[in-house]
């Protein structure tokens, strides 16, 4: 498991003083990092070394995250198939659970257009962050 410390800045709240929706993707997004690592060390974006598309996301919003206090972005490997894998998100915030989600990521070939096997050794370290269902949503 990944974690990631952020900080809300002013422009991540709205009129009520919360994190907006977006802020929590765009946090979580920031959080798969460790993630794309695996397959990209340098996370050189060309189309010759980059080998990832998401081919979906869902985020549920549990709890309220507020302006001045750091959020913990808990990122972790919920499935692995052949050519995808899904990650998974949790944010809590003064010790409680604010926001969840999962996204799918596809191993993909941009040049030949075509989704590809994960290679071996990445499974291993991606199994290396695979958490259990039941242990998801405890800090």
């Amino acid at each position: 498991m990944f974690n990631t410390i952020v900080t809300p800045r002013f422009g991540d709240i709205d009129g009520l003083k919360h994190a907006n929706n977006i802020s929590i993707a765009i946090w979580f997004e920031q959080a798969r990092n460790p993630v794309f690592r695996l397959f990209t060390p340098d996370l050189d974006l060309s189309f010759e070394k980059w080998k990832l598309i998401l081919a979906r996301s869902e985020y549920d919003y549990v709890g309220e995250i507020s302006y001045g206090f750091d959020v913990n972005i808990r990122t972790y490997i919920a499935r692995i198939g052949n050519s995808s894998f899904t990650i998974g998100h949790d944010a809590w915030q003064k010790g409680k659970l604010c926001a969840k989600g999962q996204v799918v990521i596809v191993h993909y070939d941009f040049i030949n257009k075509k989704s590809v096997p994960i290679p071996d050794d990445i499974r291993r370290s991606l199994e290396e962050h695979l958490v259990d269902a039941e242990s998801i949503g405890k800090q």
